[in-house]
C-alpha cells in the first residue's frame, strides 16, 4: 500500500495540474476531479488517460497563446 501512496504522491506532485485546473473552474475540489479520472481510465480502459493527455495539451497550447498583456501604466 506504501508504494501506491508514493506513486500517487508522485503524480499529485510532478503532474500538469490539469485537474486543479479544471477543480478550480468548477468550483469543486481537485480530489474529485481526480478521482473521476482514475475511474474513467479503468472503466474505459485508457480512455481517460488518453483525456487528461489531450487536456494538458490544449492547456498547454492554450497557455502559450494566452498571454497576459501589460498595462499602459506598467510602461
Amino acid at each position: 500500500m506504501n508504494i501506491f501512496y508514493n506513486t500517487l504522491f508522485y503524480f499529485q506532485k510532478h503532474g500538469y495540474y490539469v485537474c486543479q485546473r479544471i477543480a478550480e473552474r468548477l468550483g469543486i475540489r481537485a480530489k474529485v476531479v481526480r478521482t473521476t479520472f482514475m475511474y474513467l481510465t479503468f472503466v474505459t480502459l485508457g480512455f481517460g488517460f488518453a483525456l487528461y493527455l489531450f487536456i494538458v495539451f490544449v492547456m498547454r497550447i492554450k497557455d502559450l497563446l494566452h498571454t497576459k498583456r501589460s498595462s499602459v501604466f506598467d510602461l
